[in-house]
């Protein structure tokens, strides 16, 4: 059989219908002799029924693993009859899809071994005789406790100690538990937000942060390294090899959850809160840390259940509208005053609030995060928690392309802000890089090696702003946040219950989310913020990808949209240094700021099939309401324009032959 598919594949390619690299990739599979039957039984369906576009997709390239992990479609375009085999009950078919560019087996084997074998170089490098300790958690997608199973399995069998969650759990807790446990790395099966048929792989160091340099290099060498012809010997799993995670870290983890709330008293705002997991893991956590603060959020019954197939909206995306309006239409109904939806991982968080006229709006991932750094930097004032002249010890932290309205909150209230590359785990460095320098300087100047992690929130806000700096909150525009440093990633249930503080808080006080983001706008002035997503799938729209980013860099255009550019920053190849003056890494990013006093960035996703532009508009402090009305009409007329320019741009440098 392999045979045939191979002279089948070499007619193709010789038509122009198979890709070399995806050729080259499909014999090397073939070749190594290391599939399944049922595996070379897929292929030669495919190759079969003449699907060369999908065996281009699956082919082209080996599915990469970056620095945060990797991340896949597990069924294709085309699903072979072999791979359906015996469904499963939520519609998941026997055999995740066969392909060097596929999340599978195989691919998951490679990744896990890969994993280990850094970390026990690492260990026997700090001279450690530790069993290379791995935490795993899971979501709740097609295959994601089959290929957690198997990577605890790997693990195990490669000579480790791997503990595994009894069900889904998000990947804040995750986070949280790699610390608490002392474990030396961790993963999450999980792919987010993406769509049903992708799922993925997410790495985690000791620190419960995502890997960083020098270990995320060091991880990458050694997936690449791994042999086809190693991979056989780990495809049987294991089940009895893994132990499991102890009931008191998710006791621990709940009640660290507390530390992110500023006023408890808020909570007995006769709150009515509408939350929705979207089928997703977000209720595991939630709803019982709301419970233990005295509130108990109705939950929408149709998107409860956890299912990878997110049969209740076109996507498990809390940034999109039409996610949260099965949760819309209940607070309607039922008089609610506030909307929470979390996806399938629950590291992020959409929210519809209750305006005036008693209609419901959707705030933006960067509209959250304003009014919550706004109102947490005030609340910490009021407690005591940081001077109330504000201190350059206190840092909101938070990403290039979250909106400059947030860098205007921390220095208007007299505190830090600090820019990191997109991803959490840049914001997570900067945690464990204070965390260090507490532990550094107690220990140098007491004698006491600290257990940093076992002190009280507000022991640890003492000693941050005494020795290296507080983090006060952190965010990104996409819709995830964090309020302390107890998890090193962002973390939808901390965020939910910030969320509802806030949300009980402005209800004391008689005000609408939105007027009190008017107010913010008055104080600071007024910003406003678009993003523009390009999906170019596949092969061709990864190529698609690379045209627009090469090009941009090799030629910038002079000109946007009427405006000239005064200014372009390449991450790639210029040195920048944030407010720490840390050297910010290379990275394929851009931002171009316009004479008429717009901005955008440029960036190819690193987990979907999209390049992103993030668009900025500002003004000064509005004068008054009629002001700030102007303001906004302005700012949505200029990005709107810009937004049209830039993606003809984009579609144009795209196909440019000599991007």
């Amino acid at each position: 059989m392999p045979a045939r598919i191979l002279a089948l594949a070499d007619q193709a390619k010789a038509d122009g219908k198979l890709l070399a690299d995806a050729h080259a990739n499909l014999k090397e599979w073939l070749d190594a002799g290391f599939l399944p039957a049922w595996a070379v039984a897929s292929l030669a369906e495919l190759t079969g029924q003449g699907a060369w576009e999908e065996l281009n997709d699956r082919f082209f390239k080996k599915l990469a693993f970056g620095t945060g992990g990797m991340r896949g479609r597990t069924q294709g375009r085309v699903v072979t009859s072999i791979e359906k085999g015996a469904v499963g009950p939520q519609g998941t078919p026997e055999h995740a899809a066969v392909g060097s560019n596929n999340l599978n087996d195989i691919n998951l084997v490679r990744a896990t071994l890969g994993l280990y074998r850094y970390t026990a170089q690492w260990l026997a490098s700090e001279q450690r005789a530790d069993l290379p300790t791995l935490v795993i958690a899971h979501d709740v997608r097609h295959f994601s406790r089959h290929f957690a199973e198997l990577a605890a399995s790997v693990w195990t069998r490669a000579g480790g100690r791997a503990l595994l969650f009894d069900g889904p759990r998000s990947t804040p807790q995750l986070s949280y538990t790699v610390r608490l446990l002392k474990a030396h790395a961790g993963v999450v099966i999980t792919a987010s937000h993406n769509p049903p048929h992708d799922n993925g792989f997410k790495c985690y160091w000791n620190d419960g942060g995502q890997v960083t340099p020098p270990h995320d290099a060091g991880v990458i060498a050694e997936v690449n390294a791994v042999k086809l012809a190693e991979i056989p010997a780990y495809l049987e799993i294991n089940r009895a090899a893994a132990g499991r995670v102890p009931a008191k870290a998710e006791t621990a983890y709940l009640d660290r959850l507390m530390d992110a709330v500023l006023d408890k008293s808020a909570f007995a705002a006769k709150l009515k809160v509408v939350f929705t997991n979207l089928h997703g893991t977000g209720d595991v956590m939630i709803l019982p840390a709301l419970e233990r603060l005295g509130l108990a959020a109705a939950t929408v019954p149709a998107q409860l259940a956890h299912d990878p197939r997110f049969p209740t909206v076109k996507s498990p995306n809390p940034e999109n509208a039409e996610a949260l309006a099965l949760g819309v239409e209940q607070a309607k109904a039922t008089g609610a005053d506030l909307v929470l939806a979390t996806d399938p991982d629950n590291d992020r968080v959409g929210i519809a609030t209750r305006t005036r006229d008693g209609g419901f709006e959707l705030l933006t991932g960067n509209k959250i995060g304003t009014v919550l750094a706004e109102y947490r930097l005030t609340r910490m004032k009021e407690s005591g928690l940081i001077p109330a002249a504000g201190s350059k010890s206190v840092a909101l932290v938070k990403t290039f392309v979250t909106t400059p309205l947030q860098d205007a909150i921390a220095a208007g209230h007299g505190v830090r802000c600090l820019n990191t590359l997109t991803g959490f785990k840049w914001i997570a460095a900067k945690l464990a890089k204070y965390q260090a320098q507490v532990e550094k300087a107690v220990f140098e100047q007491q004698g006491l090696l600290i257990r940093y992690d076992e002190l009280s929130y507000a022991k640890r806000a003492e000693l941050l702003q005494k020795h290296a700096t507080f983090f006060a909150f952190g965010g990104e525009e996409s819709y995830g946040y964090l309020g302390t440093d107890d998890v090193r990633d962002k973390d939808g249930n901390m965020a939910a219950l910030m969320i509802v503080e806030l949300a009980g808080h402005l209800k004391s006080k008689g005000l609408t989310f939105g007027e009190y983001l008017d107010s913010i706008y008055a104080k600071y002035g007024f910003c406003d913020e678009s993003l523009l997503n390009l999906t170019l799938e596949g092969a061709a729209g990864a190529a698609q990808i690379q045209n627009i980013l090469k090009s941009l860099r090799s030629n910038p255009p002079a000109e946007v949209d009427g405006a000239k550019v005064a200014e372009f920053l390449d991450f790639g190849a210029k040195d920048i240094r944030d407010d720490d003056g840390d050297l910010v890494p290379k990275e394929n990013f851009y931002f171009f700021t316009l004479a008429d006093g717009r901005r955008f960035a440029v960036r190819g996703s690193g987990t979907e099939p999209k390049i992103k532009y993030y668009i900025f508009a500002s003004s000064p402090k509005p004068a008054d309401a009629a002001a700030l009305a102007q303001a906004k009409a302005a700012a949505a007329k200029a990005i709107g324009s810009l937004k049209t320019w830039l993606e003809a741009d984009a579609l144009r440098r795209a196909s440019a032959a000599n991007a």
